[in-house]
């Protein structure tokens, strides 16, 4: 890869990478961080790397980078941030977005991380076994259980709207 085309991938995929990090782990400075590890890694490689393979490249190394953020968070977690206090859902307006982003933070994460790839960037199920290093068969099992639980937290979709 040349670095004309490694500043064509910073330019074409860093948004979308970005917004699949932050829909993951809610906090855009350690998204950054993750983004900019990301593009690091990509350009320490950039020699061995084909530029028409760089958005799996990216995507794959984006998501293990998050993986392994998430897991140095959780062993520094206080307490009070992993149970925080329970809010009564008729105490607040409906909000679908909040709603829809508190459901996803309940479901495992890595049926999250598969049905975000997959509604929200617009992956093939192909693609996103490529990023998730699960087989197509596995993906298509996360999504589908995901959509479930979703389905089990948010309610019917005709009651929302």
């Amino acid at each position: 890869m040349t670095v004309a085309e490694y500043n064509h991938a910073v330019n074409e995929y860093a948004d979308r990478i970005f917004r699949f990090v932050v829909k993951n782990i809610r906090n855009e400075s350690t998204a950054q961080d993750i983004i900019q590890d990301t593009y690091e890694k990509l350009w320490l490689k950039h020699e061995g790397i084909n530029f028409s393979k760089v958005r799996s490249y990216l995507f794959t190394t984006a998501y293990h980078t998050m993986i392994d953020q998430t897991r140095r968070d959780r062993k520094t977690l206080d307490i009070e941030e992993a149970h925080p206090k329970a809010s009564h859902p008729q105490d607040e307006p409906f909000d679908l977005k909040a709603n829809l982003n508190r459901a996803l933070d309940q479901i495992p994460e890595i049926q999250r991380n598969v049905i975000l790839l997959r509604d929200y960037e617009g992956y093939s199920y192909d693609e996103i076994a490529d990023i998730t290093n699960l087989s197509e068969s596995q993906v298509k099992v996360y999504i589908y259980r995901g959509r479930i639980a979703l389905r089990k937290l948010i309610g019917s979709p005709e009651v929302l709207i």
